[in-house]
């Protein structure tokens, strides 16, 4: 394999390892803080033990994500330096908001959060969780804007000159519409994400505590956990509406903006009038015979609708859309190399149907929540407690699998034309990766980050499993504001 290849498969591997942590991250610390907002305003002992719970294992995920995140802005200057020459004029700078503003937010009131349970007053601590959310949200919609505009350039012109890609307006940049419609997108996920980790853990808690001692009234633990369960039940429910809408939305921004990779995810061969959306396809996906690919399970005319909102609408198919792509942005390579515009078929296709079947799970696991634990009632069903555990990871997965289509049928761009700009700024993946590093290196580079992050994910995992498995602690509020708190040092709450 060749330096490029090596690349890019780093690149996907440390990517995909790094954001199954975020979406956790971003939609947990939002349902904490609210979870420690109904302990304050009610006084309920359940919300502060579910806050110091859910809370433990918010820590453990925050302190992963951030160690395995370093490596990505890394990967830019070295795998890819001929990349950020081109844009890092543009690219850098919601990198660099995301890091100033939004990281050092973050960092800067979780460790207040942390520490100050027993110093700062109720109200005050509250306030640092809820800016820690807000910290976690600013830096997904810095890092989303440097990404959309990957996907779609704005406010910047070509410099022939510098042979670089030139900020003009770094508002446009920060409110691409491709990032107006990906941000609730990807925030809808992570409270997916979170309302199935939480709802989860909820349930296998409920259930276990049922079968030890029973479902009386008196079984305070059983109802708590009944609590958790049913907030993550009502959290996945809102989010999968919010993945619906603001799904749409993206799907039909995408259609105008890379028709070619939603006809990938298709596998809309040649244009179609109505276009039916896939449900199942045969034949040779992988790209090397795709007149072979045949729909045998459709949904008529919905491609059409994602399209454009028109039931009857005709959609461009991907030889036709070949073939438009190589008039306009060229045919050969310099070395006289037919360049194939159509992206991995087998990926993108499957990716994309991952990404909505797994999320599947989630709202099976909210409709038995709700249903099982109706009246009051709490279960001791071990088909719940499997359910489950069976439905933790999938929305995980279903978040990666997105962003694997998303990326990869961006290919061959790693900056897609503008179809509407002006200015026809551009870059193919073969051209961004950086001329002085060897396949050597960039192959011992991702063997190495291959094996320490699968040590990571092991002491992740264990870290997980083992403070999940002790429950929510039984614990004393913390003192009145009233009391005299002068000169007491802060401790660490966990």
């Amino acid at each position: 394999m060749e330096a490029l290849d090596l690349a890019r498969w780093q690149f996907g591997i440390t990517t995909v390892y790094h954001f199954m942590l975020v979406p956790l991250t971003i939609g947990l610390s939002t349902l904490v803080a609210i979870m420690q907002t109904a302990w304050v305003r009610t006084g309920n002992e359940k919300w502060l033990r579910l806050t110091k719970f859910y809370g433990k294992l918010l820590l453990i995920n925050f302190a992963l994500g951030v160690a395995t995140g370093i490596v990505q802005e890394f990967q830019f200057g070295m795998n890819w330096s001929n990349y950020s020459r081109y844009v890092g004029d543009v690219f850098g700078a919601p990198l660099a908001m995301e890091a100033l503003a939004a990281f050092f937010l973050e960092s800067t009131f979780l460790g207040l959060w942390i520490f100050g349970w027993d110093r700062l007053s109720k109200k005050v601590h509250l306030a640092t969780v809820w800016a820690f959310s807000i910290g976690s949200l600013m830096s997904a919609y810095f890092i989303l804007a440097a990404n959309s505009w990957m996907q779609h350039p704005v406010g910047a012109i070509y410099n022939e000159e510098t042979g670089r890609a030139e900020m003009t307006d770094i508002w446009a940049v920060l409110t691409n519409n491709t990032t107006l419609v990906a941000f609730p997108h990807v925030i809808a996920t992570a409270f997916l994400v979170a309302g199935t980790f939480v709802a989860g853990i909820g349930v296998w808690w409920m259930v276990k505590s049922v079968r030890a001692n029973g479902d009386g009234p008196e079984n305070t633990d059983a109802s708590m956990y009944r609590t958790a369960a049913r907030f993550g039940a009502v959290v996945m429910l809102i989010a999968g509406v919010g993945l619906l809408v603001t799904g749409d939305l993206q799907a039909k921004l995408m259609f105008k903006q890379q028709p070619i990779k939603m006809a990938a995810a298709e596998g809309l061969m040649n244009t179609e009038q109505p276009a039916a959306f896939s449900l199942l396809a045969i034949g040779n996906l992988a790209g090397n015979d795709p007149e072979s690919v045949k729909h045998v399970l459709e949904i008529p005319g919905l491609t059409s609708y994602l399209a454009t909102g028109d039931w009857d609408a005709p959609v461009t198919g991907i030889n036709q859309l070949q073939e438009i792509y190589s008039e306009r942005y060229g045919a050969t390579t310099a070395d006289g190399e037919t360049i194939e515009y159509r992206p991995n078929l087998l990926v993108t296709y499957w990716s994309f149907r991952l990404m909505i079947g797994l999320a599947a799970f989630s709202a099976a696991l909210a409709l038995a929540i709700l249903w099982v634990t109706r009246k009051k009632q709490v279960s001791g069903a071990l088909w719940f407690k499997r359910l489950a555990l069976v439905a933790i990871p999938m929305p995980f997965f279903a978040s990666a699998f997105g962003w694997i289509f998303t990326e990869m049928g961006r290919q061959p761009f790693v900056v897609a034309p503008n179809p509407t700009g002006s200015d026809q700024i551009l870059m193919m993946t073969m051209f961004g990766n950086s001329d002085s590093v060897s396949a050597g290196e960039v192959l011992t580079s991702m063997i190495t980050f291959t094996v320490v992050y699968g040590v990571l994910g092991v002491f992740w995992f264990r870290l997980q499993k083992r403070y999940t498995s002790e429950g929510a602690p039984v614990i004393a509020p913390p003192p009145d504001d009233s009391d005299d708190e002068a000169g007491k040092p802060m401790s660490f709450a966990y």
